[in-house]
């Protein structure tokens, strides 16, 4: 058996997310983009309870939620409001800043 000796080709993580999602703008790319956020979000959210060694029931009443509300949050199975979202980092005593970026220069 005789072999080739091919260089393989490499492709940075947005030029696989334009070709197998869709590029940045479109309406694909932007629901993606969306819901791994508000997944890191739900991690995040997670963490800091189990460090804080709070049951999901424990954070709910601290808000005035139930667990099983905070679990979807946890697991983003839920759309959450601002509202709730600094309620819970609130509650778990975590500081939340907000970054904007606009995506054109046209402005």
């Amino acid at each position: 058996m005789v072999t080739e000796n091919k260089e393989m080709e490499m492709f940075s993580l947005d030029q696989i997310k334009d070709e197998f999602i869709g590029k940045v703008g479109t309406e694909e790319r932007t629901r993606y983009e969306q819901k791994l956020q508000f997944e890191i979000l739900g991690e995040m959210i997670r963490k800091i309870r189990l460090e804080r060694r709070l049951t999901q029931k424990e954070l709910g009443e601290l808000i005035g939620m139930q667990g099983a509300q905070i679990s979807k949050l946890e697991n983003h199975t839920t759309d959450a409001t601002l509202e709730t979202i600094l309620k819970v980092f609130g509650a778990l005593k975590a500081q939340v800043n907000f970054s904007v970026k606009l995506l054109d220069d046209n402005t």
